[in-house]
């Protein structure tokens, strides 16, 4: 396992200023440890938590800036559907979110094909409207982000160990 580390007071001036910036540094942090993107040779350096917390802040960006259709195109379908990921962020307490990535899959693997393709943004555009299935979990999440952000936030404050040691210096 790769050595993560975070310093108290980034820690501390971060849990002031919320809790999106409290997820970021250590994020940030595992990001810095392996080279700046995860990768299949670098995910054996991590433990589950430090994936799954990479993997729910790449499903909120996606999400939340072009909806599951954006998430699927960009490439992160596979990490999200194909993987335990769903079962991880049960673990951590986010039946809802366990729930909405089920239920979704059966989307997923029915069009990741259609929608994975390389294409135009007009295209890419036309990909909303053709799954517009996808519209309900969409919503469903945007609904329900600042609930999931925050239920990361304590599971990461209730396992600090789990992500990063911490540098008191």
């Amino acid at each position: 396992m790769i050595e993560v580390k975070v310093k108290d007071a980034d820690l501390q001036r971060a849990a002031q200023e919320g809790m999106d910036e409290f997820i970021a540094v250590f994020t940030d942090a595992i990001l810095r440890a392996i080279g700046g993107e995860l990768n299949a040779e670098n995910m054996a350096e991590l433990n589950v938590d430090q994936i799954t917390l990479l993997g729910y802040v790449a499903l909120r960006e996606e999400v939340m800036n072009g909806g599951f259709v954006q998430l699927i195109h960009n490439g992160y379908g596979e990490f999200i559907y194909k993987n335990p990921f769903h079962k991880a962020v049960r673990n951590w307490g986010m039946q809802d979110l366990y729930r909405m990535i089920n239920k979704s899959r059966t989307l997923y693997n029915r069009y990741h094909e259609e929608i994975e393709k390389d294409c135009s943004q007009e295209e890419f555009d036309a990909l909303y409207e053709k799954y517009a299935e996808f519209d309900d979990f969409d919503d469903a999440f945007v609904e329900g982000e600042e609930g999931f952000t925050s239920q990361v936030a304590h599971y990461i404050d209730e396992h600090i160990e789990n992500f990063a040691i911490v540098d008191n210096e």
